[in-house]
């Protein structure tokens, strides 16, 4: 691979974090940050040395004007961000929930995001990116937003881009379970590297045991299958090994939202840079770990000094 520099298309949406363990309807105060799968990652990587170029839109609203100053705060590009004065910038709310996922709620319908079309993309150079990182959530938010996940996955495919791909299953995003799965089954042919998890392998493969979801997508041509098996850790395939890699020890569970995200810039990154299979699942397996211990989507991921450090002191990995 060339540059690492990664391309993502997605959208980054306000977030405002409940501090009380309550229902969200009872909250009554609230911690303001940012939430995005693929703005996760982007600037996962950017924290690791990586380039990364964030495709979206957002509106002129306050979200809008902070995740602005947030991607030019954290370097990363927002030479591939549109604002739309007619549309607004999407939203979630996140309760605090120390026992299991916190309960979530969307305001993302007609969002600025939503309106991405092929013609905001068409003319974007793929020989420019070492890699595209695609997620399952983007391609349901619109027609015209499925239409352009499937242009760029096709274009960085015949171009020889490396393409990542994480399932990140929203079925409330989608009209029906079948259409998400059959869409996104046909998205993975165009990728390189799938990372689903073992319950998204029972709905998206019909199986939730690893070899039997990692033999579905090779056999579609994927070149690397990763499943992500829970505190059993990750396991690698390919044509020619499988790898498994133990998930790092924590010592407390706060949040497990942005930890799909951290690990796919474990993934992605360690690729990048050449490491091998094992090596690569080990940063990945790193990178959750340090955000379940974390209540923010994304501000404690790690810089590669704390990435290092966690890896050679956590106990799973020596």
């Amino acid at each position: 691979m060339k540059e690492n520099k990664v391309l993502l298309i997605g959208e980054p949406m306000g977030l405002l974090i409940s501090c009380e363990e309550k229902k969200l309807e009872d909250s009554r105060h609230f911690i303001s940050s940012i939430a995005g799968a693929e703005y996760n990652v982007a600037l996962g990587l950017t924290r690791l040395g990586h380039t990364a170029e964030y495709i979206t839109k957002i509106g002129t609203d306050t979200f809008g004007k902070k995740i602005l100053n947030a991607l030019r705060d954290n370097s990363i590009s927002t030479n591939k961000v549109m604002v739309d004065e007619n549309y607004s910038t999407g939203f979630m709310l996140k309760g605090k929930n120390s026992h299991g996922d916190p309960e979530i709620c969307y305001y993302r319908k007609n969002s600025a995001a939503s309106t991405l079309t092929i013609d905001d993309v068409k003319d974007i150079d793929m020989t420019e990116y070492s890699a595209l990182h695609m997620t399952g959530i983007f391609p349901p938010l619109s027609e015209t937003c499925l239409e352009t996940a499937e242009y760029l996955m096709k274009k960085a495919k015949s171009c020889g881009i490396t393409v990542f791909f994480d399932p990140n299953l929203r079925p409330r995003l989608w009209k029906s379970t079948n259409h998400m799965t059959e869409t996104l089954n046909k998205l993975a042919e165009y990728c390189d590297y799938i990372l689903p998890g073992y319950k998204e392998g029972e709905i998206l493969c019909g199986s939730a045991q690893p070899q039997k979801i990692a033999d579905f997508y090779l056999n579609k041509g994927v070149n690397t299958v990763i499943v992500k098996n829970g505190p059993e850790g990750a396991i690698g395939f390919t044509n020619d090994e499988t790898i498994t890699s133990p998930a790092a020890y924590v010592e407390e569970i706060v949040d497990t939202v942005g930890a799909g995200d951290g690990f796919a810039v474990g993934v992605i990154s360690g690729i990048s840079e050449g490491l091998s299979l094992k090596d690569t699942l080990i940063r990945a397996n790193a990178i959750g770990g340090m955000q379940i211990m974390s209540q923010s989507d994304n501000e404690d991921l790690p810089d590669r000094n704390k990435l290092n450090d966690f890896i050679k002191n956590n106990k799973a990995f020596l």
